[in-house]
């Protein structure tokens, strides 16, 4: 298994999670958008990963060669994110940033199931090759954050498109692994998706990630708003990150002790209290400390769980499409949804309701997973 050639392109492509979300919201902010504009623009970063995981999945199951979608996706969103310098309207920076994400989103999902197939059935370990991709969201959030603090927020241009050359470099070294054969007989899709405890599931997922609006979209403006600094803004964004990387390392011991359905369980209660911390905490740094650390759960061990029962739930030819839809309902239907909402509830209810809300959409998402997830093969 190429451990380390897995592992770089989970710390380049997650590097550009660690520029465009703390930081993407600042540098728009810092060009005279507002709230609801802002809310919008970070909504087609993850609108576009509702089509783009499933056209490329659908494409990868049937033609396989799944590492020729991620390179060509991954040179294109290079190309495409270039555009940024000469956009300055709002509708030139939502074409570019559909355009560059629609082929960013792509290459993920493809790359999930290339990893998968080197682990065979150590399904467990995975969480030992994405904690790379942690590793390089924290180093690039602290860094960016360094830089923003000195040059400002228009520095986050350049260190983005640096990170997207990176991510594409990295394609280049991993090769497709040797396909495995797949199942004579198996279930259809639409057949899989009509199983209950599948609906349950993406309903979940969804939830989670909608819950989540506010804090992709606009936690690092609300803690401006209170006085912290942009260098330890960026501290606190690696602080959450740290906790889900030392999380990623026992993850596989958890997993195969607890099951993944009380994984998600307690990651959704988590995230419950997690936002309400922050909506009335704020102003005690003990408080966003805390908050921070959570991240273990409301990020880490859900995402290892969902990518655990995804690999459970699609076999085969469906393996492909199983990842993308989990994607896509999750980090895109949900993500986009729950960072529109936040940008109109921002400046109408404010902070404190915004993140009570979402702290309501988790609780939701803990009660569907409790009440129609059977937990017996999850292990």
């Amino acid at each position: 298994m190429p451990y380390w050639r897995l592992s770089g392109f989970y710390f380049s492509y997650f590097a550009v999670l660690g520029a465009l979300i703390p930081y993407w919201g600042l540098f728009l902010h810092g060009r005279g958008f507002d709230a609801i504009a802002i809310g919008e623009l970070m909504a087609i970063l993850l609108a576009t990963k509702i089509v783009a995981p499933n056209v490329w999945g659908w494409v990868g199951d049937h033609i396989g060669h799944r590492m020729r979608i991620v390179r060509f996706a991954s040179l294109v969103s290079v190309l495409a994110f270039t555009g940024m310098y000469w956009a300055e309207s709002f509708w030139a920076i939502a074409v570019v940033m559909a355009l560059y994400s629609f082929f960013w989103n792509a290459s993920l999902p493809q790359f999930e199931v290339v990893t998968f197939s080197y682990l065979k059935e150590r399904v467990a370990r995975y969480a030992r090759i994405r904690v790379w991709g942690s590793i390089g969201f924290m180093v690039t959030v602290v860094l960016l954050g360094l830089l923003v603090d000195r040059q400002g927020s228009e520095v986050v241009l350049p260190a983005v498109l640096m990170i997207f050359a990176m991510v594409w470099l990295s394609t280049l070294v991993v090769r497709d692994p040797d396909p495995s054969p797949h199942p004579q007989v198996q279930p259809s899709l639409a057949e899989v998706l009509r199983r209950p405890a599948i609906i349950a599931f993406f309903l979940a997922v969804f939830l989670m990630q909608a819950s989540h609006g506010p804090y992709y979209a606009f936690y690092s403006i609300f803690m401006k708003d209170q006085g912290y600094s942009e260098t330890l803004i960026g501290q606190l964004w690696a602080l959450g990150v740290l906790a889900e990387v030392a999380l990623f390392i026992v993850m596989h011991h958890i997993l195969v002790r607890y099951g993944a359905r009380l994984v998600l369980i307690v990651s959704l209660l988590l995230a419950a209290w997690r936002w309400l911390l922050i909506a009335y905490g704020a102003d005690s740094l003990p408080l966003v400390l805390f908050a921070q650390l959570l991240h273990a759960a409301t990020f880490g061990s859900f995402h290892a769980a969902g990518i655990h029962l995804v690999h459970h739930y699609f076999r085969g030819r469906l393996e492909g499409r199983g990842q993308a839809l989990y994607s896509s309902v999750s980090f895109g239907a949900g993500g986009a949804l729950g960072s529109l909402l936040s940008g109109y509830a921002w400046d109408g209810v404010g902070p404190a309701t915004t993140f009570a809300v979402a702290s309501g959409l988790a609780l939701a998402g803990a009660y569907v997973t409790w009440r129609w997830i059977d937990g017996r093969h999850d292990h």
